[in-house]
């Protein structure tokens, strides 16, 4: 049996891994956000946004390579309920949601 090196040095928030594992149509939007943070990061109090940045684009690279992706996110845009759970019946013990009144 044979084993993948352990890899230490591995950054999850290492913005050259999340932009080479974004695909092409995402990259010049991760590329704004990242400057736009990076640059208000001169800012100390605003550090952790340049975090909160690469946390988020991380995420969208891993759930941008999944295979059934695009599948996925069209089911959640039009929630359909064969395939998703509402929230108050998944969580029951979540507090309702003040909901605004349809007025079309």
């Amino acid at each position: 049996m044979t084993a993948e090196p352990l890899n230490h040095d591995h950054d999850p928030l290492d913005p050259e891994d999340i932009l080479r594992r974004l695909p092409h149509d995402e990259r010049e939007r991760f590329i704004r956000d990242y400057r736009s943070a990076l640059d208000a990061a001169h800012e100390l109090w605003r550090y952790r946004q340049l975090q909160e940045v690469l946390r988020l684009w991380h995420m969208r690279a891993t759930a941008y390579a999944r295979p059934d992706f695009a599948e996925r996110a069209q089911q959640a845009r039009t929630g359909n309920p064969a395939v998703f759970t509402a929230a108050e019946e998944a969580i029951p013990e979540l507090p309702p949601v003040a909901r605004t009144p349809d007025l079309s």
